[in-house]
Formats: C-alpha cells, structure tokens, sequence
C-alpha cells in the first residue's frame, strides 16, 4: 500500500535561525525528542523515457514486498520523482509522485515510495537507474536531525546549497485525511514561529542548484534565491 505524506518545508538559513528553533521547539513540545541524526547523499535522476524499461530493471532488485508499490508508482503515479540515497551507509530507493498539483519533488501532498536496497551500494544503484535510460539531475548532500512526537516528524536539515531547512512531515494511508492533516501542521508551524516556504521560491531554488551543482554538493557553500 502506498502511504500519502504530507511535508511542509520552511527555510531557516543560518546557523543562529537554527538555533533558536530548537529552543522555541524544546519549550514547545517538550515531548518531541530527538530521533536521529546522520548525514546523507541524495541522488536526483530524470526519469527515463520507458517506465516499463525503468521498471524491468528494478524489479528484479527491490524487495519481494515492495514489488506492487513499485508497479503502482510507476504505472499511476504523476510527475513521479526518482532519487537514491546513502544515509550512513544504508541505501535506499525512492520514488515520490504529486498529489493535484505540486510538484512530486518539492510538493506538500504525495505518494511515496520507499525501499532499502540491502547488499547495494550507492554507486550500484545509480547504475541500475543510468542503464534504463535515467539520467543524473543533481546531488545533494545534507546533515540531518530529526525529531519525533507522536505521528508528527521534524527534519532540520543543514544542505549544501540551501543552508538549514526544517520539514514538518505527516504521513496517512487514507488520501481523504490529507488536508487535516495539512492543517495540524499548519498551525503547529505557526505555534513555532515559522513559515511555509512558498512553493515557487522553493522551484526556484530547487532550479538554481540543479543548473549549479557541481559547486555545492559536499561542500558548506550556500545561496540565496528570493
């Protein structure tokens, strides 16, 4: 079953901005405790052409119980965003397609699809993608934090490029839940002090660093885009 997450993204920048959102959030919801901490590689791909040919290679990799989600994404998912990712050295696949009308890479409400990819290294994976017509769009590297309480999950990322932005995240299994779910985040936000980063900026943003990866990625070089 695919499960439908709902992720707003806000932009805090520098290092001072992050710390005082732990603070607020630590006075808060003293409940919300830290879950994980790591750092990641993601590498984004453009689909390939053929989604039977992309499908044809992955299938025989992913985990027998994942096969039907993969089927499913492929086949029914729209604007479907292909990316690997090496968290402290466990890869994983994922796939995210748009719900209405964001974008399945940077969008509010979406599909997911997720799978940890044993026995595989990165740079085996990425391989898989690039022989079924794949291409590399960008890489990204990050350190992340994240907290829990409940079904609410906080991810305060420091990127390469971007500086820290914090993601407020959701996930439900019935599409009907998730504009309240949308909602409680909403209003958690505001009780944080923070603000949803407007999806333009974030296509803007997410446009500058594609076009200028190379300069960024595995570095502490970041940008501003308004």
């Amino acid at each position: 079953m695919n499960s439908f997450e709902i992720e707003i993204k806000s932009l805090l920048g520098a290092e001072d901005a992050a710390i005082a959102f732990k603070k607020r959030l630590q006075s808060a919801r003293p409940n919300m405790k830290l879950v994980g901490t790591g750092k990641q590689l993601n590498h984004y791909f453009n689909l390939a052409k053929d989604l039977k040919a992309l499908e044809a290679s992955l299938v025989g990799v992913v985990p027998a119980d994942k096969k039907d989600s993969l089927k499913n994404i492929l086949e029914h998912g729209n604007k479907i965003s292909l990316r690997t990712r090496d968290a402290d050295g466990k890869v994983i696949l994922v796939m995210k397609a748009s719900v209405g009308g964001d974008t399945s890479a940077n969008g509010v409400q979406r599909i997911e699809f997720e799978a940890v990819m044993k026995g595989k290294t990165l740079d085996e994976l990425d391989k898989a993608l690039l022989s079924a017509g794949c291409t590399y769009q960008a890489k990204w590297s990050r350190a992340r934090e994240e907290y829990a309480d409940g079904d609410i999950h906080i991810c305060m990322d420091k990127n390469a490029g971007y500086g820290y932005l914090v993601e407020f995240e959701k996930v439900v299994t019935n599409e009907a839940d998730t504009k309240k779910a949308h909602a409680e985040l909403i209003s958690f936000m505001k009780e944080l002090g923070v603000e949803e980063l407007p999806q333009e900026r974030i296509e803007r943003m997410f446009a500058f660093y594609n076009a200028h990866w190379p300069e960024y990625y595995g570095t502490e070089k970041t940008f501003t885009i308004k």
